[in-house]
């Protein structure tokens, strides 16, 4: 009975910590294109400067999850708004998704597959 106590412990564990957020909804190439169609979305691309200059998706904005700064630049923007996240493959714009919810944002849309599957699917990518 123990074991099998301590199973399901790990595995709901497991299980709610890898579920997303309730304010973040994971989304298809299409519907991500769906959803950034309509101008009032804000498109926040999580990559590095360089990643950002190599290629991005039209009017996005660049704020880089992985440095130090990520909570203060995101704190400044307006918590009403719809954000549409993507990184280079989904997982840092799942990180950034979960950090934006743990700060009060409540509409956020995360790009599966992130600008790797955007441009497979034959999307518009831009370079500075």
């Amino acid at each position: 009975m123990r074991k099998l106590f301590a199973i399901l412990s790990i595995s709901a564990l497991f299980l709610t910590g890898c579920g997303s957020s309730d304010s973040t909804t994971n989304q298809s190439v299409g519907d991500f294109a769906k959803t950034i169609s309509d101008e009032s979305v804000v498109v926040l691309d999580v990559r590095t400067s360089g990643e950002f200059a190599a290629g991005h998706i039209s009017n996005s904005i660049n704020i880089d999850v992985e440095t130090g700064e990520f909570a203060n630049q995101v704190a400044n923007l307006d918590k009403t708004k719809t954000y549409a996240i993507y990184c280079q493959s989904g997982r840092r714009s799942a990180i950034a998704a979960s950090q934006m919810a743990k700060l009060g944002f409540t509409s956020l849309y995360n790009l599966n597959g992130g600008i790797g599957a955007w441009a497979g699917a034959g999307q518009t990518v831009v370079q500075d």
